[in-house]
């Protein structure tokens, strides 16, 4: 049987647990892809986009400061975005791919000053504290499908994402579902993610 494609992505990191996620996705031989803040990424940056890359994952840009962007200026919007990929290219070599627009909300002045395709997901929820850890699971079990792009986050002490991802990786891999990048989920469908005014939550084969 043909393996199905997922694609595991985490927001608004770097943070006090982004080791331990690497640290599943390593112990469960998965990878996902990383948005970044870009006042997030600190000291500890260089060590933890070192292991990242080693472990096959990818890096986006999540804004600099994670504002509400439809009340930007677009002047401010470029800025915002130029600062993030700025900061990751000087750590990884290269710019950054893919955008995911905070609170994943949009507008014409983004769409049209942002030259990155724009990345949502199906939605975990697990930004909410009040949702447990079997709610995180059976919102990604739930809305998962060959193509999808997965949101969570890996936002300072957010444990029960934690608590949650082996499980999540876990069942995935019982329904037969292989562990891509965002740009290897658009590689694999034969679909250019390069859509105006398009935000992608699932990548549909190609034929």
């Amino acid at each position: 049987m043909e393996k199905k494609s997922v694609a595991l992505t985490f927001d608004d990191g770097h943070s006090n647990i982004t080791s331990e996620v690497l640290d599943i996705l390593e112990a469960n031989e998965a990878k996902g892809t990383f948005f970044l803040i870009g006042d997030n990424i600190s000291d500890a940056s260089p060590e933890l986009i070192k292991r990242q890359l080693k472990l096959g994952c990818e890096i986006g840009n999540h804004s600099l400061t994670h504002s509400n962007m439809t009340e930007l200026s677009a002047e401010d919007i470029k800025a915002e975005i130029e600062e993030t990929s700025s900061r990751i290219e000087k750590l990884i070599g290269s710019r950054p791919k893919f955008f995911r627009p905070p609170y994943l909300v949009q507008n014409d002045v983004m769409f049209d000053n942002i030259d990155m395709p724009f990345i949502h997901g199906a939605d975990s929820k697990d930004w909410d504290e009040n949702v447990s850890v079997e709610e995180r699971i059976n919102n990604v079990m739930d809305l998962v499908k060959d193509g999808a792009i997965i949101l969570m986050h890996d936002f300072t002490d957010n444990r029960r994402t934690l608590e949650a991802l082996p499980i999540i990786i876990a069942k995935l891999r019982d329904d037969n579902y292989e562990f891509v990048t965002v740009s290897e989920i658009f590689e694999r469908k034969g679909v250019n993610p390069n859509v105006q005014h398009k935000c992608w939550t699932y990548v549909c084969d190609n034929k």
